[in-house]
């Protein structure tokens, strides 16, 4: 299983502000650097608790068994597309008879094919995430993420690098980590 974003998630001028705000910083010299880190502590938030903080298109190319399979991004709002991917042809849009979709109260996708034509596999397109946007992310989320970034601009210049993430970033998604069996 491959998974990629195909639209990332939008991060707006106000988390950037947030994050200056938060360091006071009033120049606009280190805003490339500070959205980069934001977008890193978004990364680290989503490994962490398992699940996608912002709204993105994701796409996970699946291999067909005829079994359900549960989509690796949580919590999947929807699944918006499957296209079947012949080992030398190129993808097509499989009809919705030909595949059963399922959405978790927890979040988790699933999907199941239940007629592949010429598909060996397939590309389960969805999207994602806790919330459509940085204003309506839940507070413990967005106060973590502007710390990690706040941290990791502090130390930039340090001997070497600390555990990620730090403590108090823990602390703050420790009640939303959602741990899973492989």
């Amino acid at each position: 299983m491959t998974r990629a974003i195909v639209t990332p998630a939008i991060l707006p001028p106000a988390a950037l502000a947030e994050l200056k705000d938060w360091l006071g910083i009033t120049t606009a010299q280190d805003d490339a650097p500070l959205t980069a880190l934001l977008h890193t502590g978004l990364e680290l938030c989503e490994r962490f608790t398992g699940l996608m903080p912002l709204a993105a298109t994701i796409e996970e190319v699946l291999a067909i068994t005829g079994d359900w399979q549960v989509l690796s991004t949580r919590p999947v709002q929807a699944i918006t597309g499957v296209d079947g991917i012949p080992a030398d042809a190129p993808r097509f849009a499989l009809p919705a008879s030909a595949y059963a979709i399922d959405l978790d109260a927890d979040g988790g996708g699933r999907v199941r094919v239940l007629a592949q034509g010429a598909a060996g596999r397939v590309a389960v397109r969805c999207t994602a995430g806790l919330a459509p946007d940085w204003a309506s992310l839940p507070a413990p989320f967005r106060q973590g993420i502007m710390r990690l970034a706040a941290h990791q601009h502090r130390t930039r210049e340090g001997d070497g690098a600390a555990p990620l993430p730090p403590a108090a970033v823990a602390a703050l998604w420790r009640p939303w980590r959602q741990v899973r069996l492989a």
